[in-house]
């Protein structure tokens, strides 16, 4: 409670601040990013957003998103404190990292993995979600919530709980989600948006990564190619949730899918089910995430290489971990 309340403390006392996200964003960085610039918005504050990345076409249909700029419009901009969201280490800030040596910085996250590089950390591993610390912090300072904000920032709790199917779904999730709606959020506009809009091209895609399969007992693995990308006119975000389909496969515990990049960049995405954390594999390998949900990325290095290394420590993993609690 203590560093939550040195926080809001900091939060209400600077007028000139940058919120920033992760690179490769997802559901709740977004939601998160956006709800809470769009707080300290309505607070008076001047603020500005940004993710050093690209932000899927879908997303920008949730309000406010479309205040998130990219580093190159933010090169000028000096504030007085930037807040990091969602983000485990400097690194996934990207371009944005050099800034963090400028400026007095806050990080709020819920990844078990966090490195504390903030001046002031506040990390719930607790929290399903960062959007659920989000709405507690905007709540405490006063942010008054209309259907819009309320609705984006329900966007986090729902994607990074698999829309409330996943193990860190529990009462203050749902508690918490249910006053979002109180507060005029959609639910189905938010579960339409995510869960609707995919095009022919991604289930060509994900026909290919079924394709790609292979499956050892417990463990299914498959990869996306940047030629597999390129042959049917798709790019990184026609991939998003693919990880989550190999997940769901009756009898696998562990699931990890491997995405090759234009920019020379493979990313890995681990799921499990019950018992093995997927966080200490992603980790060891540089990344880090959730007992149950975590990643990791390579640069200039072949697939068949990453696909080598990232197996032989997962079959490690697997063989003493079991009965761990992760």
């Amino acid at each position: 409670m203590t560093k939550f309340l040195s926080v809001i403390s900091q939060l209400i006392s600077e007028d000139n601040i940058l919120v920033l996200g992760h690179v490769m964003p997802d559901g709740d960085d977004i939601s998160s990013v956006a709800s809470l610039a769009e707080g300290l918005r309505r607070l008076g504050k001047k603020v500005r957003a940004a993710i050093d990345d690209q932000i899927p076409w879908y997303y920008k249909l949730f309000f406010a998103v479309d205040s998130i700029e990219s580093f190159e419009q933010l090169q000028d901009f000096h504030p007085d404190l930037i807040v990091v969201v969602d983000c485990s280490s400097p690194d996934r800030v990207g371009r944005f990292q050099n800034l963090l040596k400028n400026s007095k910085t806050i990080v709020i996250d819920h990844h078990e993995t966090n490195l504390m590089f903030g001046d002031l950390n506040f990390v719930d591993v607790t929290s399903a979600s960062t959007a659920q610390i989000v709405y507690n912090m905007n709540k405490a300072m006063g942010v008054v919530y209309d259907p819009e904000l309320a609705t984006t920032n329900y966007l986090g709790l729902a994607t990074d709980t698999g829309f409330f199917k996943y193990s860190n779904t529990d009462a203050n999730v749902l508690k918490i989600a249910a006053e979002l709606v109180e507060l005029g959020a959609k639910p189905y506009f938010v579960a339409s948006v995510i869960l609707e809009n995919k095009t022919p091209q991604q289930f060509k895609l994900l026909a290919k990564m079924i394709e790609h399969m292979k499956i050892e007992g417990e463990l299914v693995y498959s990869w996306l190619s940047y030629e597999d990308y390129l042959s049917l006119g798709c790019n990184e975000d026609d991939s998003s949730g693919f990880v989550s389909e190999l997940r769901s496969m009756k009898d696998i515990e562990v699931a990890i899918l491997f995405t090759e990049f234009p920019k020379g960049e493979i990313h890995v995405s681990f799921r499990s089910k019950q018992w093995l954390n997927v966080s200490k594999i992603a980790s060891a390998l540089g990344g880090g995430g959730h007992a149950r949900a975590a990643g990791c990325s390579y640069k200039n290095v072949e697939l068949e290489k990453v696909i080598d290394e990232v197996l032989s420590l997962t079959r490690e993993a697997m063989v003493g971990g079991r009965h761990e609690v992760g």
